[in-house]
């Protein structure tokens, strides 16, 4: 017997702790005919309760809520009992870092609220809200590593009174490179990158020997908090890219959402605001092909997770310049759209499963 209409619908549990948002979110994802809104949760309490009741496909998870915020539900339910989560965020400063938290915790993927944590015109992101929670039903879910529960600082979420900044001495302060790159690693990814950025950044020993730009897909505002907890986690010095930038061994560049990224022959770095490439703004093409012209046979290109297809076309440049390329593997990517792209093209000197897309980096460097 075939199934119904009804049946193969993408069951959704929404979470947010403001009545209005959870009517207005369930009525956005419920004119999609592929999805239905099996029920709503105030907060993570309430939320852990709901998803054991109804065990939906995908959860939609408010970042900032009382009692238990999305973060530490999102970490309680992965180890009871791992789901597929697209957070809902605000883009406060507080917000963006929690929604990082959040995405290398284990979360698919993140819709901003357009103006706030209330916001009244929720409709602008409906489509997105619809693709990505279809995106995330068909998504592997990346439990987080050591390396990322080690680097969780909670502390960070507490309300201002009760804060205390950290001192200087905890803060793993880094000597900053000074040493113009003579070698370049460019990272592409998209969907689970931040998740997958955690496992590989890490993992580069602090004398690598080759400057490291990051393109990740993220609208502004978020990528610069990425950077931060990379930083936190990493042997490496890593920051978010500016105007001015120099490419520099042993630090890592994370380009801002919101801009393209793209290289001077003399290794420094330019933002532009041209029109999006593949519809993302950062694009890994469009770095790719002005970095990979600078370094030529001394550029390593590496695609992680993602939807479509961008830095397929950087990677056969970069081939074409008599530099190495690695592509993640499907087992390991939460979308296996962008490194596939590139396997399918035979432009991957090495298809790596997550853990040793760094060894393989050091090697292709050597």
């Amino acid at each position: 017997m075939s199934l119904s209409n009804q049946d193969r619908k993408i069951r959704v549990l929404v979470v947010d702790d403001s009545a209005f948002m959870r009517t207005i979110i369930k009525n956005l994802l419920n004119k999609d005919p592929d999805i239905e809104v099996v029920g709503v949760a105030v907060d993570g309490y309430d939320a852990l309760e709901k998803v054991k009741e109804l065990q939906p496909d995908v959860v939609t998870l408010d970042v900032q809520m009382p009692r238990m915020d999305g973060l530490t539900f999102l970490k309680k339910q992965m180890e009871i009992k791992p789901i597929r989560v697209v957070m809902v965020s605000s883009m406060t400063s507080e917000g963006a870092a929690i929604t990082i938290d959040a995405l290398s915790s284990g979360a698919i993927d993140f819709v901003e609220k357009p103006s706030g944590p209330l916001s009244l015109d929720m409709q602008k992101v409906a489509d997105e809200m619809c693709r990505k929670v279809k995106a995330a039903h068909k998504a592997r879910i990346h439990l987080p590593s050591r390396l990322t529960r080690e680097t969780d600082e909670r502390p960070r979420y507490q309300k201002p009174e009760t804060y205390e900044a950290p001192k200087k001495e905890d803060e793993g302060f880094k000597e900053l490179p000074t040493k113009t790159a003579n070698k370049l690693v460019i990272i592409g990814s998209s969907t689970g990158g931040p998740s997958a950025l955690m496992e590989v950044i890490p993992r580069l020993p602090k004398d690598l020997g080759a400057g490291v730009v990051v393109v990740q897909h993220m609208p502004r505002g978020f990528t610069k908090s990425l950077a931060e907890r990379l930083n936190r986690a990493s042997a490496l010095y890593v920051k978010e890219a500016e105007t001015g930038d120099v490419i520099l061994e042993n630090q890592v560049l994370i380009a801002p959402g919101g801009f393209h990224l793209v290289l001077s022959g003399n290794k420094e770095v330019k933002l532009n605001t041209e029109p999006p490439v593949h519809g993302v703004r950062p694009a890994i093409d469009v770095f790719i092909e002005s970095a990979a012209k600078v370094f030529k046979e001394h550029t390593v290109g590496v695609i992680l997770t993602g939807m479509g297809f961008d830095g397929a076309k950087g990677m056969k440049l970069i081939k074409e310049l008599g530099g190495k390329t690695i592509a993640q593997d499907e087992k390991t990517s939460v979308i296996y759209g962008m490194p596939r792209a590139v396997v399918d093209m035979g432009l991957a000197d090495r298809v790596a499963p997550l853990d040793s897309v760094s060894t393989f980096i050091e090697e292709l460097l050597r």
